[in-house]
């Protein structure tokens, strides 16, 4: 990480990179959107699967 990312406690914030995968979880009898993101500085073994609604809350400029 560039040294003006890094806070002074040592940590740093996660910037989602890309979307790599697409898919629709069931619920009970919800259907939930989950995105696999890529994660800045990190390789794609690494990507997570999130909850769409959860990207968009916390990322509001990643998702269109």
């Amino acid at each position: 990480y560039p040294l003006d990312q890094i806070r002074t406690d040592l940590s740093y914030v996660e910037e989602p990179e890309a979307i790599l995968d697409r898919q629709d979880r069931v619920k009970r009898k919800k259907t939930i959107p989950f995105v696999k993101i890529l994660w800045r500085n990190h390789p794609e073994r690494e990507a997570t699967w999130e909850t769409e609604e959860s990207i968009r809350t916390s990322y509001p400029y990643f998702l269109p």
